[in-house]
């Protein structure tokens, strides 16, 4: 038998308002957690889990686009700041 593929979970504007919000309390929440937060949302604590790391990977993403922005702009206002003798 062909597996089938796990059909996509749309969220709803509170549903992400509430995982955004559990987000910035805490990155990584245990197994208790997620079966709490699936709860409120309404969905199962599977697709908690998945949530998450999707949403810790796009955390790292501008994490790291930002590290690599600052250092781009310091380096640029190094170079063009004027030499002082």
């Amino acid at each position: 038998l062909p597996v089938r593929k796990k059909s996509r979970t749309f969220y709803s504007a509170e549903q992400l308002e509430e995982l955004e919000k559990m987000f910035q309390e805490d990155h990584y929440p245990d197994n208790e957690k997620r079966r709490e937060i699936a709860a409120v949302v309404g969905v199962t604590p599977q697709r908690i889990m998945v949530w998450f790391q999707n949403r810790r990977a796009k955390w790292r993403k501008t994490e790291k686009l930002s590290v690599k922005g600052n250092k781009k702009h310091s380096a640029s206002a190094a170079l063009s700041a004027p030499l002082v003798s």
